[in-house]
């Protein structure tokens, strides 16, 4: 338990800078009496004397006062940076899944900016694992995701319904089609992403459908999953689906639609279920879901 109060510190550095109580007290509009009882309980409370009171002489803090007078400084000091650090935060925060990003994020934020020219908009990208976190911790207000990762303490507003995609080299048996169910991709050597929640749901898409991949590549990255499947690795799958067929190192590659029903999933609008209360998230909310399709 603590027993000296932000007041009290407030009090030991207001007297060590005026060096004197009667200005001190002046300054923290208290009397000079009380502020003189509670300096005296809190050396009380600290065994040791912080200031040196001459009757007539002005008050010096003692060579024990001065590092409790540095500590109650950095006490005050982040106590304030506290406090700032709530009022300076971005007005509102939307988070989205890093990899479908660079598709969403931008355009939503233009959206929301033009609909609600007086409110501040941040992006913010991570993986399932960071945006569940920085949800339920309040560093985001709203995110753009599979749901994937998010437990009951979510909501959730579909906005998409998409589904997967395959990416294969141009010399691959499948490249010419112009879709693919996914069984017929179990043959080949797979790239999955490395992720435990990225991996685990594209697993156990395989299992609910009954098939067995090979799990060739595991990749922290889509450009590295279609990477590796240009140079003809394996056959990499994602649902997120750039719109070129060139690899970062300028190797050609088939992106080709999976047309297996089982195999869609949604882009949704998730949420805490702890959010408090507010007519503006409800319209940024509603803003989202009416453009949905353009996002």
């Amino acid at each position: 338990m603590l027993y000296i109060t932000l007041r009290q510190y407030e009090y030991i550095v207001a007297v060590a800078d005026a060096k004197s109580l009667t200005q001190a007290a002046a300054i923290l509009n208290v009397s000079q009496p009380s502020l003189s009882v509670a300096i005296t309980r809190v050396e009380h409370r600290l065994a040791g004397p912080v200031f040196a009171r001459g009757k007539g002489a002005s008050i010096k803090v003692t060579p024990y006062g001065h590092g409790i007078v540095q500590r109650a400084r950095e006490i005050l000091a982040l106590a304030d940076k506290t406090e700032r650090k709530v009022e300076d935060a971005p007005n509102f925060v939307l988070g989205c899944f890093e990899d479908i990003a660079p598709w969403h994020l931008a355009p939503a934020l233009a959206r929301l900016q033009d609909a609600f020219p007086s409110v501040t908009f941040q992006g913010h990208e991570g993986r399932f694992s960071d945006l569940a976190r920085d949800l339920a911790e309040g560093r985001i207000d709203l995110a753009i995701s599979y749901d994937i990762g998010f437990g009951k303490d979510f909501k959730r507003k579909k906005i998409r319904k998409i589904s997967p995609v395959a990416f294969l080299s141009v010399t691959h048996p499948l490249a010419t089609r112009s879709s693919i169910e996914l069984e017929e991709l179990t043959p080949y050597p797979m790239i999955l992403f490395s992720e435990d929640l990225s991996e685990g749901f594209m697993l156990s898409l395989f299992e609910r459908l009954k098939l067995s991949p090979i799990v060739g590549q595991k990749v922290l990255s889509l450009e590295m999953m279609r990477s590796l499947a240009a140079h003809d690795a394996g056959v990499g799958i994602s649902y997120s689906c750039p719109p070129n067929n060139t690899s970062y190192d300028g190797k050609p590659l088939v992106t080709m639609p999976i047309a297996t029903p089982d195999a869609t999933t949604d882009i949704q609008l998730i949420w805490s279920d702890l959010q408090a209360p507010d007519t503006r998230f409800g319209d940024i909310l509603n803003t989202l879901i009416e453009s949905g399709d353009c996002l």
